[in-house]
């Protein structure tokens, strides 16, 4: 209907998968290059998961478009079977020969054993793909167990890939499962796109379809995302929908009005939505109680307080635009990489570290506030309940980050900060983990802490020792002990890293000047032999030396150059901001 109304081939957003639709974004990129390493030489057990509609599907459909001469692959779509009629339907799949007569649990295994041992022999590998996974009965997942067994002296017969939601990670946390989880040997959560993301989503469909014209508002994209929180199928959706209602009132943009409205209709009751006036009206109204309540405070420490001899560093907080520090905005909670969402109660405000959406006014780099190492070491011990009343703003936190990577002005650019970083060659990197993984990082990084009263607060970790760690505050540079921060920390944390190549991502199908920089750092890290391969071209050789320095960095040896390889690459870099540099 809409489509010759707005000079469309087609209608662009079908929820139907259509390979020339197809959108790998960044994380795509990544859960495939996932699904590439199970069907590996080295691969064995993967799990992916991700929330309804994310796109695991169309991952799964990427992966059989890929060419994989030398492997076979049984798809399973309904997993709600018992044990015997599942290992029927792989061998099925797989075309596995076997009489009526073999066709019990026992036969039907011995069958597929030798089928499997013949695919060997020929120099091939099989792969079994289970998805929505998440509906497996107990006694089949344990007779997928069973299945691994399947192997020769060197390698297993069968590789296996579990795609499913959420529930599958907390099916698996079962502790009579427990033999079955220990043998994944890779995981992946796909998160929902971010706003940019969504956004070259959205132009990417309609320009396969033919639009010549931008179609979709700014602030229409932008309400989007904000109402399907970056989940494509809802996407589709909702986009289909505003196309229509764009069409019934010949207009040929589509609004933040119709947008509201399609959302109503797919949806029911929105979700609260970001107003702008309203915005503006309570920021007025916020600024000047703050206002307030500094000059109050003032006059306050002023009468009643003694001078200190010396004045804390943390004076510079005058430097950032009130806006900023009064425009810290909360973490969304969402599914974290390989954490169990089932772990989390509802009534915490818990950071996501893929969604965080920060200063949505002006922020300015704030004076210099790392102090040297000499200084670090000679700060007195600060305890948890003195760092709970120097606690800063998100926006602060973040700007004083910015600046230690010498990042330029940000101004007005919107409510993601990682989005206008991107333009300066300087990306976010967040995730969860433990001290190790952030000594491995080596970066500055935002910590997420939840306070002994339970409010989350952010801090920016200047410096991490053995037992200490160097922390930034509204009073300054304090010492903390790291026993004491340990049961506080939520395991979240925020570094930057600065990106030499024009992808995140890079997988053995790329080529170009991101493999010819690739294999130039290997080159000058003695990891690949000069002249080795052509310029820009991801061979075997390239790929071995990938694995050997990812194996010699602690990282996952998959061959696919991902943030945490592409940071190790980029750790020699002179100017690059230390964390751990040389506290104690």
């Amino acid at each position: 209907m809409y489509a010759e109304h707005f000079r469309l081939r087609e209608m662009p957003f079908s929820i139907t998968p259509d390979p020339a639709y197809l959108y790998m974004s960044p994380r795509h990129q990544e859960a495939l290059g996932h699904l590439l390493f199970g069907t590996g030489q080295y691969g064995g057990f993967v799990q992916l998961t991700g929330e309804v509609g994310t796109g695991k599907t169309t991952i799964v459909r990427a992966l059989l478009a890929q060419h994989l001469p030398d492997v076979e692959v049984a798809l399973i779509h309904n997993p709600r079977q018992g044990e015997l009629e599942f290992v029927h339907t792989i061998c099925d799949e797989l075309h596995v020969p076997y009489s009526d007569q073999n066709a019990t649990l026992k036969g039907l295994v011995d069958a597929l054993n030798a089928h499997l041992l013949k695919v060997h022999a020929a120099g091939r590998r099989t792969v079994l793909i289970i998805d929505e996974a998440q509906n497996l009965q107990p006694s089949v997942l344990e007779q997928v167990r069973l299945l691994t067994n399947l192997e020769t002296p060197k390698e297993k017969l069968l590789r296996i890939i579990l795609v499913g939601q959420p529930e599958l990670s907390a099916l698996l946390a079962r502790p009579d499962l427990r033999q079955l989880s220990s043998r994944i040997t890779a995981r992946y959560h796909l998160m929902p796109l971010s706003p940019a993301e969504t956004r070259e989503y959205i132009e990417h469909r309609l320009q396969i379809a033919g639009a010549r014209t931008q179609i979709f508002m700014p602030k229409a994209l932008a309400l989007v995302h904000r109402y399907s929180q970056g989940i494509p199928r809802l996407i589709n959706i909702i986009c289909d929908r505003a196309l229509l209602g764009a069409y019934a009132a010949q207009s040929f943009v589509v609004t933040p009005e119709m947008i509201r409205t399609a959302a109503r209709e797919v949806m029911g009751e929105l979700p609260h939505v970001f107003d702008p006036k309203a915005h503006i009206r309570w920021r007025i109204i916020e600024t000047g109680w703050l206002l307030a309540l500094v000059v109050c405070t003032m006059l306050f420490a002023t009468t009643f307080w003694p001078r200190a001899e010396t004045q804390p560093a943390a004076s510079s907080e005058a430097a950032v635009p009130a806006a900023a520090t009064t425009a810290a905005l909360p973490i969304e909670t969402a599914p974290v990489p390989e954490h169990d969402p089932a772990a989390d109660t509802p009534n915490q405000p818990e950071a996501e570290p893929d969604k965080v959406e920060l200063l949505p006014a002006t922020v300015e780099p704030v004076p210099e506030a790392t102090l040297p190492v000499q200084q670090q070491r000679g700060l007195p011990v600060t305890s948890v309940d003195e760092l709970a009343r120097a606690a800063q703003p998100l926006a602060v936190v973040m700007s004083r980050l910015t600046h230690l990577w010498s990042a330029a002005s940000i101004r007005d650019l919107g409510t993601d900060l990682c989005d206008a970083l991107h333009t300066q060659g300087l990306e976010c990197f967040r995730t969860r983990g433990d001290w190790d993984a952030l000594y491995q990082v080596d970066r500055p990084a935002v910590i997420t802490l939840k306070l002994p009263g339970g409010e989350i607060r952010y801090f920016l970790l200047q410096s991490l020792g053995k037992t200490y760690a160097i922390l930034e505050t509204a009073e300054g540079a304090k010492r903390v002990p790291i026993s004491e921060l340990t049961p506080l920390w939520t395991g979240e944390y925020l570094v930057l890293w600065r990106r030499e190549t024009h992808k995140t991502t890079l997988y053995s199908s790329d080529s170009g000047p991101d493999v010819e920089w690739l294999q130039q750092r290997l080159n000058e890290l003695g990891f690949l032999d000069p002249g080795a391969d052509a310029p820009g071209r991801y061979s075997a050789a390239l790929d071995a030396a990938v694995r050997r320095f990812q194996q010699e960095r602690g990282l996952t040896a998959d061959g696919v150059v991902g943030t945490r390889t592409l940071i190790e690459l980029g750790d020699e870099q002179p100017d690059t901001p230390r964390l751990t540099s040389g506290l104690e």
